[in-house]
């Protein structure tokens, strides 16, 4: 067994020089390229590695092809056109393997003090037992997709009601309600329905959405047509009880029986961390203000990336153009050690004596 006695204690070890919030494949992307730049980075993450990809329904196939969900420069093989959810799990895992990167698992950032060049990042394992890890700079990857957007309603805390849909097997033969007009609830409808579940699709548009995958909005639509999935349009959900959800379409309030509700009402940033830190926000999609060229914030020494440089208009960054953010940040990291140590070269500037 190792001597972890001979480790020294965490205050004792150098900072980093550079902390990444987040493992999804952007947070990766972003400790890869500031790794190959030289700098020793950690990344650090509340839940496992690519956490969102994790919660996304154990079927699911990527609507962008294999290569464009690339990060380090390491091909990503798929046996389909299309990649699934296991497969990208598969590939970020070994790109993370290759690259041997620092990272803490399981570890939940409750707070970060300090200033540029010296901040401290307070986290917390899950036995709820803290400790601190020093960094130079900090990158902000942490996404959106476990912040559900609440429909506050009565109800909405209940056991059968979902946030998150994974797997159809467990719900065979019950009334499943499916909240929703986009992807998510599409890909739940269609895959509980084929499982054996009685689906009804609740919308509070007049029509499903059109960003809908181009091989499933046909599906579900025909599904819809035939009567094999009841659904409600131009309806809002008003009240979930044990037996029931409680529904408001043009035609006047009803209830309909139910056993299960999966609420795929979309996800958000944590706006609220980010305002913590001092980031402020500009008009009403939230966007935090970031200098477009090295995606640092208006606190110095942290950086943004990923879906949340986009504020509320979470379905304008993907993995596809959010990978690429750590090759700016990690120029921009460069950039600045070259200028500090220019200056340090230098020594002090001299004056003139009288």
């Amino acid at each position: 067994m190792d001597d972890l006695t001979q480790q020294p204690a965490p205050s004792q070890q150098p900072p980093f020089d550079l902390l990444v919030v987040g493992a999804g494949p952007t947070g990766l992307a972003c400790a890869i390229e500031a790794q190959k730049a030289g700098l020793r980075v950690v990344v650090v993450d509340k839940g496992c590695l690519c956490n969102s990809l994790f919660h996304y329904p154990a079927h699911m196939t990527f609507f962008t092809t294999s290569e464009r969900l690339e990060i380090g420069g390491i091909p990503f093989p798929s046996t389909n056109a299309k990649p699934t959810r296991n497969e990208a799990l598969e590939y970020y895992r070994l790109v993370a393997a290759y690259y041997k990167l620092d990272v803490r698992q399981y570890q939940r950032v409750k707070k970060i003090t300090g200033a540029n060049e010296a901040f401290t990042v307070h986290i917390e394992d899950r036995f709820g037992r803290p400790s601190s890890l020093q960094t130079r700079k900090l990158v902000i990857s942490s996404g959106y997709y476990d912040l559900p957007n609440f429909m506050n309603i009565p109800g909405e805390n209940l056991s059968k009601v979902h946030h998150y849909y994974n797997d159809p097997h467990p719900f065979y033969g019950l009334d499943v309600a499916v909240i929703g007009g986009k992807n998510s609830a599409a890909i739940a409808a269609l895959e509980l329905w084929r499982h054996g579940a009685r689906v009804t699709l609740i919308h509070r548009d007049s029509e499903l959405h059109r960003h809908i995958k181009y091989w499933i909005k046909p599906d579900l639509e025909n599904r819809i047509k035939a009567g094999e999935i009841k659904a409600f349009f131009n309806t809002k959900v008003v009240e979930i009880t044990p037996d029931t959800v409680i529904l408001e379409p043009p035609n006047g309030r009803t209830a309909i029986p139910n056993h299960f509700v999966f609420a795929m009402t979309g996800y958000h940033p944590d706006f609220t961390f980010l305002e913590k830190l001092g980031v402020r926000f500009e008009g009403p999609d939230n966007l935090p203000l970031c200098n477009p060229d090295t995606l640092e914030s208006n606190v110095p020494g942290i950086y943004l990336a990923g879906v949340i440089v986009a504020g509320s208009r979470t379905n304008e960054i993907f993995i596809e153009n959010g990978r690429f953010h750590g090759r700016q940040i990690a120029d921009a990291l460069a950039s600045n050690l070259k200028e500090q140590s220019r200056n340090q070269q230098a020594g002090p500037a001299a004056y003139p004596v009288d």
